[in-house]
């Protein structure tokens, strides 16, 4: 027996269900956590080329040595995967994908859930056998630091 806080005596009740609700609520945590698992970007990596928006809607490649004319032409540029599928680069300057028009890259970053877009960490281009980093916002942050103020 304890005295409630009004000053009366109460018999204490066992333990009926305290259990069961600590489950039941961690049950709805966890299934709240897989359901919102999709809204959350995951890392990856898009490997292919970088063609011309244009170009991709009316099923081509953006044609080999015109490459100024289609860039001066082009507005939106993504990236081209072998299967086919293609990824918006939003956070990536249009110069720097113009740059690398019909080469072959690799943007790692965060690949959105929702949209056929990553958000670029690194720019890689395949040159001379091999993957170099073109483009990074560590190298970015870099440079911006070179600067400093202005």
């Amino acid at each position: 027996m304890f005295l409630s806080p009004i000053g009366r005596e109460s018999a204490r009740l066992p333990n009926s269900g305290g259990n069961e609700m600590k489950k039941s609520s961690l049950f709805f945590v966890v299934i709240f956590a897989l359901v919102s698992l999709p809204a959350w970007a995951m890392a990856g990596t898009v490997e292919g080329t970088v063609q011309g928006l244009t170009c991709i809607a009316l099923g081509k490649l953006c044609p080999v040595d015109k490459e100024d004319p289609m860039i001066a032409a082009e507005r939106i540029f993504v990236v081209l995967t072998k299967d086919n599928n293609y990824y918006f680069v939003p956070n990536l300057d249009r110069a720097i994908l113009a740059r690398h028009i019909n080469q072959r890259v690799k943007v790692i970053g965060k690949i959105s859930p929702k949209y056929k877009a990553i958000h670029a960490e690194e720019l890689q281009v395949f040159q001379n056998n091999a993957w170099k980093t073109a483009w990074s916002t560590g190298m970015q942050r870099e440079l911006y630091e070179w600067l400093g103020p202005f």
